[in-house]
């Protein structure tokens, strides 16, 4: 009788023992998770309708502000490298302080914009990390070209990005006599040889991998 039950048992436990590899070999093998695919480039588009550069230029009697209108703009950059590229362009025909005739004076004689329509500013690199949502505080390097040179720039970018779209600032001095672009002091006039610049940017953000 004992002999019977342990043959039993032992029966009993190489058919639970063949249910058990059997589920086993049939149950589907857990699928690796898909990560996501990294970034490898991030597009700024500038929309020109919503995007205005501003710029102060302090004197001896008053303090002018006037502004540029953008003509078209693009940034693409790597967002662990930092290496950027593309550029943002500003009419410099556009440009006005609220005065004809000082207006007139800085196409002709300061600016000389018939010969020089066109201010470009060419980035190179981010210094900082762009989030793909929200703000980001970043240094952005590059080249201006102005009056016929190019000048190395650096800009602060202020940026927020919310799904496909994105709005910024940015803050940076030009220091236009230095730069070989003629002071408009006269004797009764003293005028600071740097404007400050700020522009006010909105448009397209674009992730591509």
């Amino acid at each position: 009788m004992r002999a019977f039950r342990a043959r039993s048992l032992s029966v009993a436990a190489l058919v639970v023992l063949g249910f058990a590899l059997f589920l086993s070999a049939a149950a589907p093998l857990p699928q690796p998770q898909a990560t996501p695919a990294p970034v490898s480039e991030i597009v700024l588009t500038l929309d020109p309708a919503q995007s205005t550069v501003h710029w102060t230029l302090d004197s001896s009697l008053h303090t002018v502000h006037g502004t540029f209108a953008l003509k078209s703009g693009t940034l693409h950059f790597d967002p662990e490298t930092g290496k950027a590229g593309g550029e943002i362009v500003v009419a410099a025909t556009s440009g006005e302080s609220g005065s004809k005739s000082r207006d007139a004076r800085m196409h002709k004689e300061i600016l000389e914009t018939p010969r020089y329509p066109e201010v470009i500013f060419r980035p190179t690199q981010v210094e900082g990390k762009v989030g793909q949502t929200g703000a980001s505080d970043v240094k952005l390097n590059g080249v201006l070209s102005i009056h016929g040179a190019d000048h190395d720039l650096t800009a602060l970018i202020h940026a927020e990005l919310t799904g496909d779209r994105w709005t910024g600032t940015s803050k940076f001095e030009v220091p236009y006599v230095k730069w070989g672009i003629k002071n408009p002091s006269n004797f009764l006039l003293k005028v600071k040889p740097v404007v400050s610049v700020e522009l006010e940017m909105s448009g397209e953000v674009k992730a591509t991998n």
